[in-house]
């Protein structure tokens, strides 16, 4: 009987971190972690979403797929002033953001190269002719909060 409210309490915190875009295999690391707080500025319109990720992983940056040492997390292009990550490890990371404004889930691009739709990335890493080194745009994640402004970009 006294592992019920254990066990729901521990339900409860990794459907939380489910829907923040983190992955479950982060649990653990994440009990004692900090907020990163993106603002986004220079966003073209409010249509589709913005999806953001962050990782430690500089294979996987900047689309994050398969990233067991990220996080992600979608919100409404008109809600995405400010994004929030919650319970974050310390370290190194970088950001990526896509605002996805027809929201099919992947960066458009005209002719196969040149970007359709609007990025950033941490540190307003610059761009030469692909998305900036892991190195470019990383940023330290320490024990206290950080607030990190991410210029949207469009190419078109």
């Amino acid at each position: 009987m006294q592992n019920r409210p254990r066990a729901g309490k521990a339900l409860l915190a990794l459907v939380a971190l489910v829907s923040l875009g983190a992955p479950a295999t982060q649990l653990a690391a994440q009990a004692s972690g900090t907020e990163v707080v993106i603002e986004v500025t220079n966003l073209r319109n409010h249509d589709g979403v913005v999806r953001a990720c962050m990782t430690r992983d500089a294979q996987r940056f900047p689309r994050c797929q398969d990233s067991t040492q990220g996080y992600r997390t979608v919100v409404p292009a008109g809600e995405a002033a400010s994004l929030r990550f919650t319970n974050v490890a310390p370290g190194t990371y970088a950001i990526a953001l896509l605002h996805d404004e027809n929201d099919n889930g992947k960066a458009d691009r005209v002719l196969g190269m040149m970007p359709r739709e609007g990025f950033g990335f941490s540190r307003d890493a610059p761009v030469n002719m692909g998305p900036p080194d892991f190195e470019d745009a990383a940023i330290e994640v320490g024990t206290g909060p950080l607030h990190q402004t991410i210029r949207m970009r469009y190419m078109l």
